[in-house]
């Protein structure tokens, strides 16, 4: 299944840039580059949406339109695509 929700990315004072997701509570990434950032923002949507698929009682938030966001100047928001594969149960 996929999954696809944006991610906000800001350039820090060092260099690095620093990223959150809106939608997903708690979920934030980080990289020495835009392109690290990204990576670990994959990797963090990833476990987040797998820990709440998990739950008894799931619930995958609303995905947010870039219009609805509380964008600052130089923020960068990039779609993060999440790939998921549910196993159990499949024969194989």
């Amino acid at each position: 299944m996929k999954f696809i929700y944006p991610a906000v990315f800001s350039k820090t004072d060092d260099g690095s840039y620093q990223g959150y997701f809106p939608d997903l509570e708690c979920c934030y990434a980080k990289g020495d580059t835009l392109e690290d950032a990204v990576d670990d923002a994959n990797e963090a949507a990833y476990n987040w949406i797998s820990l709440e698929l998990s739950e008894e009682d799931c619930s995958l938030p609303s995905v947010s339109d870039i219009s609805d966001m509380n964008l600052k100047e130089g923020d960068i928001v990039r779609n993060i695509s999440v790939n998921i594969r549910f196993y159990e149960g499949w024969d194989e």
